[in-house]
């Protein structure tokens, strides 16, 4: 620890040990540094989803027809995975932020050493760091709705609730990420995220219904957190809502906060203790 970061921790104490209610310093921060960024880099989070979209929603989805729902209503293939892609791109845009760029910052940058020698506190940088991630998921998911009602894939007016859905969904994923990352100290430890999040892309129910499983292997993807995310927006897509989706909301609700208390003591126990 260095002697600055010592000398700020000296300063502070209790709840200002961990919270100084300025995450927007860091928001700010990643706005600037943003700037000499490539914009092609950013803009590839959008166009991943649609491709995917009109390569299998419109090409494949044209041969296999319609495809019900875990609800057992009848929607077109396109229908049917264009808010699975949705929740995919949310969950893959929150991950990058959340772990690669952070475990940069991190372990090289030396970036988050300098914010907690000033008045923030981890909190405030896991925050921070989250709030900048949730407002590029932001952007990807405004304009797929987009992409979608110019196709005529949001079946229903609750479609537009998929907007917030997909940022709880990208909180979720953020904070849980950022947690694992800073727990990870060299970049062979990284390659297990992609190990974790490819399986989740293929199997909760992303191009097809979880009834084609077993019952175990059905438990076992409904435990993951994709699913929750993939029913939950294909729900508000499609207008066929169930109350079992408060569960979907609550299943993030709690990552959430798992995240952000193992993220501030973690943050805390590397440069403040």
């Amino acid at each position: 620890m260095s002697a600055a970061t010592v000398q700020a921790t000296a300063r502070r104490g209790g709840v200002r040990a961990l919270w100084a209610g300025n995450p927007g310093a860091v928001v700010q921060r990643g706005f600037l540094a943003a700037r000499s960024s490539s914009w092609a880099v950013v803009l590839s989070g959008f166009f991943e989803p649609v491709f995917y979209l009109a390569s299998m929603g419109l090409g494949l989805g044209s041969l296999i027809g319609d495809v019900e729902t875990s609800q057992g209503i009848p929607v077109s293939y396109a229908a049917f995975i264009a808010p699975a892609l949705l929740a995919v791109s949310a969950m893959n845009g929150a991950i990058y932020d959340s772990t690669w760029n952070v475990f940069f910052k991190l372990n090289y940058g030396k970036l988050y050493e300098g914010m907690l020698a000033t008045s923030l506190g981890p909190l405030d940088v896991a925050l921070g760091e989250i709030l900048y991630a949730l407002l590029r998921g932001l952007l990807y998911a405004t304009g797929f709705m987009i992409v979608m009602q110019i196709l005529g894939l949001n079946l229903a007016w609750t479609a537009i609730l998929a907007i917030p859905a997909v940022l709880l969904i990208a909180f979720g994923f953020a904070s849980l990420g950022m947690a694992v990352t800073s727990y990870m100290k060299t970049f062979q430890h990284m390659d297990w995220i992609n190990f974790v999040l490819l399986p989740m892309f293929l199997f909760s129910a992303t191009f097809y219904p979880i009834t084609v499983y077993p019952e175990w292997v059905q438990s076992i993807v409904m435990a993951l957190p994709l699913w929750h995310g993939v029913e939950l927006i294909r729900g508000l897509t499609t207008g066929i809502l169930s109350a079992g989706m408060l569960w979907h909301v609550l299943y993030y609700v709690v990552m959430i906060a798992v995240g952000l208390v193992f993220t501030t003591k973690r943050l805390r126990a590397l440069f403040l203790d």
